[in-house]
């Protein structure tokens, strides 16, 4: 699966993550009280896994899911997208 990231430095990179479920952050384990990215959209692909959507943790979850509306994620990964809770 693809992570994306949405803000802070990291803003509009991706890369691979490996397993079946995202993690809630990203990092996922930092051990430095460091604030992490939290998930806020998972795309599933026939049931799969396809991308993770995560935002810096000073931006609000509205503001991820319109820039991830905007980048046309479920679009390119031709998948169905859930909000995280």
């Amino acid at each position: 699966m693809r992570a994306l990231f949405v803000g802070g430095v990291i803003d509009n990179n991706e890369l691979d993550l490996d397993g079946t479920e995202p993690p809630k952050h990203y990092p996922p384990e930092t051990g430095s009280g460091q604030s992490r990215y939290r998930l806020h959209l998972v795309g599933r692909n026939d049931g799969a896994v396809a991308y993770a959507v995560y935002g810096a943790p000073d931006l609000p979850g509205e503001e991820v899911l319109r820039v991830s509306t905007e980048r046309e994620y479920a679009r390119r990964f031709e998948a169905d997208e859930d909000v995280v809770e």
